[in-house]
């Protein structure tokens, strides 16, 4: 939009054909797939290789996942396979304890706390309550990492811990979760990406790629800045 403005208000007949011409090619680079699974190639991290004969103390599952109106209220997103991979964990044995940590991340929150309300989703899948911990105070992925700490370190649970996030949450959330002093061994889900290829369907513009960059947008950003902290 920058550049088509720019270029209506050039008076210039050349640099007014530059801009819309650049305008016209950024456009297509963050609508066509092919670009978009390129980069999710190289940010996301890789799927976790499951060890059996490693077990951890416990799995932070990160929120996100969830919302409503009271804890009573609540119902999952599209980042649901946070929530189904901490439950596979824990019932296969890979981490005997479950971490949820989540709060209210709207500006102005209502009565909705996401672990409140995920601890009684645990329960309903028979997980024993002594089993489950959660945190419901954190708006953001930095206090994640600060009350995360603190309810581990009350439990006397030994690291390294199991962080699950999505894919593209995760390069962000496991530096600032290391960076925190807590020692975790990334899984990844909710991936978006697929195999890079050289379909045809990759190469046409797409509104959807335009919605997802608007996720890593916002992971880059947080991680340049998170890092320089």
């Amino acid at each position: 939009m920058a550049l088509v403005i720019i270029g209506v208000l050039s008076k210039n007949r050349r640099r007014k054909r530059r801009f819309f011409i650049a305008a016209i090619l950024v456009s297509y680079v963050f609508t066509a797939p092919f670009f978009l699974l390129c980069f999710q190639k190289i940010w996301d991290v890789k799927p976790y290789t499951i060890d059996s004969n490693k077990k951890y103390s416990c799995v932070i599952v990160l929120g996100g996942f969830s919302s409503g109106a009271t804890d009573a209220e609540g119902h999952f997103n599209n980042s649901a396979d946070r929530f189904i991979q901490g439950v596979k964990l824990v019932e296969t044995k890979q981490a005997s304890h479950i971490l949820i940590s989540g709060g209210n991340g709207i500006l102005m929150p209502g009565q909705f706390r996401e672990a409140t309300w995920v601890k009684t989703q645990l329960l309903a899948f028979n997980i024993p309550d002594s089993l489950i911990l959660t945190e419901s105070q954190s708006k953001n992925t930095i206090e994640n990492a600060q009350f995360s700490k603190l309810v581990l370190a009350k439990s006397h649970l030994p690291p390294p811990y199991l962080l699950v996030t999505s894919s593209f949450h995760m390069r962000r959330a496991s530096m600032i979760f290391k960076k925190a002093g807590i020692d975790v061994v990334p899984y990844p889900c909710n991936f978006f990406g697929i195999d890079v290829s050289f379909g045809i369907m990759n190469f046409l513009p797409d509104s959807n790629v335009l919605y997802n960059w608007e996720f890593y947008t916002k992971e880059v950003v947080g991680y340049v800045v998170n890092y320089f902290k």
